[in-house]
């Protein structure tokens, strides 16, 4: 979370918030303020964020299904777009990041950890789920975007903040 460095008032986007372990943490960290939009194709996650964000007492937690986000989020309005063990199911992934890009705010950076593809053979992840550092380089680059920072410090994950290219 530090390496996020969210700051009060700010806007997030999670792509696939799955149960909100990382949105519940991210409200806190925007306050009242601030807003995190909860992203998930599966509805009964988002019930499950939602409840777990009324028990918290969290206010500024929305959910949205993932096919209405460019309706449904404010175009320009996003600081900090993150996905944890997303990235590799989505597809198109340039074309993808090139239309997410319109919600990012002037400051907006996009954090991405996924697994390293060689992960799934020490800790039981299924080949095929994660994406090497280098990949999500090249594509996040076709997309428009440029590495802002690098952490080496997930032993199977790639963690990597982008912002746009100017």
């Amino acid at each position: 979370m530090s390496e996020l460095a969210l700051k009060e008032g700010e806007k997030v986007e999670e792509i696939g918030s799955g149960g909100g372990y990382f949105a519940l943490r991210f409200a806190a960290s925007v306050g009242p303020s601030g807003r995190v939009f909860c992203l998930d194709v599966n509805p009964n996650f988002l019930k499950f964020v939602d409840k777990s964000a009324k028990r918290a007492g969290l206010a500024n937690v929305q959910t949205v299904l993932s096919a209405q986000m460019y309706d449904t989020v404010p175009k320009g309005s996003i600081d900090l777009v993150f996905l944890r063990g997303v990235y590799h199911h989505l597809e198109d992934r340039a074309e993808y990041f090139r239309k997410v890009s319109f919600l990012l705010s002037p400051k907006g950076r996009v954090a991405i950890i996924d697994y390293r593809p060689e992960a799934h053979n020490a800790f039981g992840h299924p080949p095929g789920h994660g994406t090497a550092p280098q990949t999500m380089i090249a594509e996040m680059q076709s997309a428009g975007y440029e590495v802002l920072a690098k952490h080496e410090f997930l032993e199977t994950l790639a963690f990597i903040i982008f912002k746009m290219q100017k």
